[in-house]
């Protein structure tokens, strides 16, 4: 498990991390989440040792990882696909990371296989697609079988099919009760991929629970309804109290503050034909920006 207690960093005056204090448990894909300047890569290079906390800790099974003989077997980190020198070609970079921590070479093609890099493994890395360089950072991440994995954006540049195979990773290695912390901007693909989500905005915490609970709570009660009896569904329902009519065409609209159950029956008691009865739920993006909205950094304005 990785703990973070008050975990702070602060950078002259810009307060980058703020006393975050969240448990990322085995078991599970966590999904990390914040917009751009959020704190987000601090707090995983807190993590790594790669940045000294102003306070707090941050714990891996209860050590701090520069303290752990053989960091590749406790911890596999994505943070930065691109920090490979160009002539090297991808097996010798794991080789080399594999000598530094008593790794075998059968295991730099294993991991060469598994992220489909073996016809590649002999190439410059300066040849490599943006999608392979990703490859070859899980590969990397891989290289120790380690208890946790730590991964900033795995499935930038991927195509398709890399994407649904990092998807199964990810969930397969959690069901293997291995920790798996990762962040992404693609709310489409997260909303798949993580059952728990932690979400920051200008280095605080903002929200700490499972992907059904965020939805759960950042959804109204709202239904949509179609139907040649408009006029009346909005002559009996929405003149109710604490329901809003939101018409979308002659023969569909959404009834805000209605469930579908008291729809139906109201709609077979007066005789209403329905063309459709569909609960409204707000989506992860729905969700991230009720969350994040007064934690933005960066805005764009409107085309002019």
């Amino acid at each position: 498990m990785i703990e973070l207690n008050g975990l702070t960093k602060r950078y002259g005056d810009k307060l980058a991390v703020s006393d975050l204090t969240v448990d990322i448990r085995p078991g599970l894909v966590t999904g990390f989440l914040g917009p751009n300047g959020a704190g987000k890569s601090t707090t995983m290079r807190l993590i790594l040792g790669l940045d000294k906390p102003t306070a707090g800790r941050a714990t891996i099974d209860g050590r701090r990882l520069v303290d752990c003989p053989a960091p590749l077997t406790e911890v596999g980190a994505l943070l930065d696909a691109k920090g490979v020198p160009g002539g090297r070609s991808g097996r010798d970079h794991l080789l080399a990371l594999a000598a530094s921590q008593g790794i075998g070479r059968r295991r730099v093609d294993q991991v060469l296989e598994l992220c489909g890099l073996g016809d590649a493994a002999r190439q410059a890395f300066k040849t490599y697609s943006l999608g392979m360089g990703q490859r070859l950072g899980i590969a990397a991440a891989l290289l120790g079988d380690p208890k946790a994995l730590i991964l900033d954006e795995p499935v930038n540049g991927l195509d398709p099919e890399g994407v649904l195979w990092v998807r199964g990773l990810v969930r397969h290695l959690a069901h293997e009760g291995r920790t798996v912390f990762l962040s992404s901007h693609l709310m489409s693909e997260m909303a798949q991929t993580a059952d728990h989500l932690i979400v920051i905005g200008q280095g605080r915490l903002l929200a700490d629970k499972p992907v059904e609970q965020l939805l759960s709570q950042a959804s109204e009660t709202a239904t949509r309804v179609s139907s040649p009896q408009i006029a009346d569904i909005i002559r009996v329902l929405g003149q109710l109290p604490g329901v809003n009519v939101t018409i979308e065409s002659s023969d569909s609209l959404v009834l805000h503050g209605l469930a579908p159950l008291p729809i139906g029956q109201t709609a077979a008691a007066y005789g209403w034909v329905l063309s459709e009865l569909t609960p409204i739920i707000s989506s992860l993006e729905d969700a991230y920006l009720g969350l994040t909205e007064g934690a933005v950094d960066y805005r764009s304005t409107a085309l002019v």
